[in-house]
Formats: structure tokens, C-alpha cells, sequence
């Protein structure tokens, strides 16, 4: 189609994530399989790399945007910008959940994080009681120094005893078919309460003078 030379592009196609290393596709596609194309950078400079009509350009792309060029009757066209982002992944997925406590009473706020290790982009899903009504709050820092880390952060005030039970984490790898999940109980009490263990019997006797010591576990 001379009037559209380049194959248009869904704007999924246009954000392209890439592991820190790997080749990638800048998918612009060309209508014309003869057509010469030119692929181009943010300051307008070509960029070699080698092309394919049926895919696009194929090589190890430099974080930034990108633009395809080609002439169809002496007319000049572009094509959508692509924008391609390097992300650190390992094809490991190492996580640890945390929580601080995991007795609470009825009113305290329940706090829960989730920590993904030496991965930018993944995809995290929490599930916990609350989750059906939506109660929860959960928060993101993405933590560079001196490591790479995801700190999610699952937070629900106000709890009650329907909010006793599991709370899981599963994060999934952004490009590989990898997933890791985490599980932490948590308990909710209506009310606080203290357990005593005395270590002496309901009647003790004692000699004149003597000292004795009365010992009581708290719990």
C-alpha cells in the first residue's frame, strides 16, 4: 500500500521491554517486502541494525526512542515511535515476604511486605482475606542502592478477627515464564490477653528468716 507503508502498530508493540544484554525487535513492518528502511534514534541519526520486512529491526538496542523511515513515491514516511526500555532481570526470581508481627488485636494495623530481589519489571499480585472487599492499601519503592530491589507494601488498617489468615505474594518474571510466591500467617484477636505460668504451687510454706523466690512466666 503505497498510501501507508508502514504496517501499523498496536500501542503494546510500541513500549518494548528488554532484558540488560538481549537482542531485541523494533517491529516496524513495511506493507512494500522490497521497501529500503532506515531506523533512526531520538537525534535523528541512523542506526545499523539488521532488518527484516516481516518483523522489523533486530539487533541490541541502547535504551531510548526509535523511529523507521522509508519512501514510497518519492514521498518520505515515518513510522510510530517505538520507545525500548532495559530492564535488569535475572532469570531467577528470589522473594522473601516479611512481617513485622503476626499476632494482632482487633483496630491494630497489619503490615506485610513482599521483596523481590535483582528485578526491575515483574508483575506482583497480593492475595490475603481482605482482598474480596478490596481493604488494603499497597505501596511500591523500587530501591536501586545498593542493590536492586522491590519493596511492596501491604498495609491494612483497622484490621478485625475476618482479617485472620493467609497473606501471599506470587511475583511473576516480565519477559520468562517464571513465578515465585511467598505465604506469611497473620492472626487477629478480638481482644489482647496474657497467659501466666507460676512456678509454685496455690500454697507455699516458709521458714522464719527464709527468703524465698515466687517465679511467674508472662506470655
Amino acid at each position: 500500500d503505497p498510501d501507508m507503508p508502514f504496517v501499523p502498530s498496536i500501542p503494546e508493540d510500541q513500549f518494548i521491554l528488554v532484558e540488560e544484554g538481549d537482542p531485541t525487535v523494533i517491529p516496524c513492518r513495511t506493507s512494500d517486502p522490497g521497501a529500503q528502511v532506515t531506523l533512526t534514534d531520538n537525534l535523528d541519526k541512523a542506526v545499523e541494525a539488521l532488518y527484516d520486512p516481516k518483523q522489523g529491526f533486530i539487533g541490541n538496542f541502547p535504551a531510548g526512542s526509535y523511529t523507521c523511515k522509508t519512501m514510497a513515491k518519492g514521498v518520505e514516511f515515518k513510522s510510530d515511535e517505538f520507545l525500548v526500555y532495559i530492564i535488569r532481570a535475572t532469570s531467577q526470581l528470589p522473594v522473601e515476604i516479611e512481617a513485622l508481627k503476626t499476632v494482632y488485636k482487633t483496630g491494630e494495623t497489619i503490615v506485610v511486605t513482599c521483596v523481590v530481589f535483582d528485578n526491575e519489571v515483574v508483575n506482583l499480585q497480593w492475595n490475603y482475606p481482605g482482598k474480596v472487599k478490596e481493604k488494603g492499601l499497597i505501596k511500591l519503592d523500587d530501591i536501586k542502592v545498593p542493590s536492586q530491589k522491590l519493596v511492596y507494601t501491604l498495609t491494612i488498617p483497622e484490621a478485625s478477627v475476618k482479617d485472620t489468615g493467609d497473606y501471599e505474594c506470587t511475583a511473576r518474571h516480565a519477559t520468562k515464564e517464571v513465578k515465585e510466591n511467598k505465604k506469611v500467617v497473620i492472626t487477629v484477636h478480638d481482644k489482647g490477653f496474657v497467659h501466666l505460668e507460676p512456678q509454685f504451687s496455690p500454697l507455699e510454706a516458709v521458714n522464719l528468716h527464709e527468703v524465698k523466690n515466687f517465679v511467674v512466666d508472662v506470655q
